[in-house]
């Protein structure tokens, strides 16, 4: 049995944060960003967007702008 005290810090402890975002180009349109630009989460990765309609596009269908591994479609090898 757990101590109350250790319950409470497994409670409080902090969410899983996302893998942050290393992208240079956006998924969905191919528009430079950098890292000011919006971000979207998507299956525990932030991916950089060059505006405001591409997380919608992203959160809809993300299978179609990124691999299995979750690197953008669009990465240059």
């Amino acid at each position: 049995m757990l101590s109350p005290l250790l319950s409470l810090l497994i409670l409080a402890a902090p969410a899983d944060k996302p893998i942050p975002a290393n992208n240079t180009i956006c998924p969905v349109l191919g528009g430079k960003v950098n890292p000011k630009s919006k971000t979207v989460v998507v299956r525990g990765h932030e991916y950089r967007i060059c505006c405001g309609g591409c997380d919608t596009q992203m959160l809809k269908d993300p299978d179609k702008f990124l691999q299995k591994d979750g690197t953008p479609k669009n990465a240059k090898k």
